[in-house]
């Protein structure tokens, strides 16, 4: 089979492992409802206000995975670079003062009125279709500096480096991570993969030095008691609220958290309040099931009939599960902070509704390679 053959789609049929993978959304996503509506008690005279927002990006987010579980993946090959260019329109429009809307310093949001988008979520799918394509069109010329290494890492860098103008450190960190990797697996040289990833890390560091902002999180991180009161404050909270919850937790709605001391509770930080009312049991049950859900994945990707859906799928799963591994290891004290929400808990739609379609195209994968057209005709 060609790797440019259309993938038959016409099966709604989803495979058990599907299935499987969407109940773990599910669980995932009724439990950040849940804890929302807890962390929200005191934000509000209303206490559902949040959650009714949530429960409308939900219908929406449920719409949109669902239209990314049934499109034929090899027809939207043709049109990955249009993605790509698209969505690097987008991140450099929201760089510009009066079209991206600023907040905390960091303009990353496009007020379209009725909602408020935040552009380097369509950046990450941008970014897996584009990489997707390119690294299985010229597989055969990775021993090539230029078709093989060169136009990729250009393609990467004009993604990570318009997300960290925003700025957003941590997304731009996340989509070079993920682009890292897809390289990686494609097959580019380590000779040529492993001096770069030491040069970037290189000029991260000397960004982040030259950044007062993100240079202070990293000195909070390293001593949390002594800066406390101050630049680890957010941080020692989050701790506090695990250490209150223990084995079994304080009980839903009973957190000392919820009541305004944790800044950004219903979002960046709502890991702290599983922690604290549902305690040590409950967070270890959400860290395994993204475990689950990330090796279930790549145990799957075994049947992808060639190297653009492998990659793709591969893109998407590193997207979901990267990003709630930076969340907890932040919320945990394990990595210094950094304004990144944990999928399908955390407050907030655009990320909602992205992972929903990051969640689509995996399914699709799943769903798509059972078709017994592609069991017959494996190029992988």
């Amino acid at each position: 089979m060609s790797a440019r053959t259309a993938t038959p789609n016409s099966s709604w049929r989803i495979p058990p492992i599907g299935l499987f993978i969407i109940l773990i959304v599910v669980g995932l996503t009724f439990l950040g409802l849940v804890i929302l509506f807890s962390a929200s008690q005191s934000m509000h005279d209303d206490p559902t206000v949040l959650l009714r927002k949530q429960l409308i990006w939900l219908a929406l987010a449920t719409v949109a995975g669902g239209i990314a579980m049934m499109v034929n993946l090899e027809a939207l090959r043709e049109y990955a670079y249009w993605l790509a260019a698209g969505s690097i329109l987008l991140l450099a429009l929201v760089l510009i003062p009066g079209i991206g809307v600023e907040v905390n310093g960091a303009r990353r949001w496009m007020d379209f009125g009725f909602m408020r988008l935040q552009v380097s979520e369509i950046g990450k799918l941008g970014l897996i279709f584009s990489m997707a394509h390119y690294l299985a069109t010229y597989r055969r010329d990775f021993n090539l500096a230029l078709k093989g290494y060169f136009y990729p890492c250009v393609l990467l860098a004009i993604f990570c480096g318009l997300i960290f103008l925003e700025p957003d450190y941590g997304t731009a960190f996340l989509c070079g991570a993920v682009g890292g990797c897809l390289m990686f697996l494609a097959g580019v040289r380590l000779k040529f993969l492993i001096p770069t990833a030491f040069a970037v890390l290189s000029l991260f560091m000397v960004a982040v030095y030259h950044d007062p902002i993100r240079l202070r999180r990293i000195t909070s991180f390293l001593d949390v008691e002594g800066n406390r009161s101050d630049s680890a404050y957010q941080l020692w909270q989050g701790i506090l609220a695990f250490g209150a919850g223990g084995i079994h937790g304080v009980g839903l709605g009973s957190g000392r958290q919820q009541m305004s001391f944790l800044p950004e509770a219903h979002t960046d930080f709502i890991f702290a309040i599983v922690g604290e009312e549902l305690g040590f049991l409950f967070t270890s049950g959400v860290v395994l099931l993204f475990m689950t859900l990330f090796f279930v994945g790549v145990l799957q990707l075994k049947r992808a009939p060639n190297l653009y859906q492998y990659l793709l799928v591969m893109g998407a799963l590193l997207f979901v599960t990267f990003q709630a591994l930076i969340n907890i290891g932040v919320v945990t004290g394990c990595l210094p902070t950094k304004g990144m929400s944990l999928p399908f808990i955390s407050y907030g739609g655009s990320n909602l509704v992205f992972m929903f379609v990051l969640t689509g195209i995996i399914l699709n994968g799943f769903r798509s390679w059972e078709l017994p057209a592609l069991r017959r005709q494996r190029e992988l």
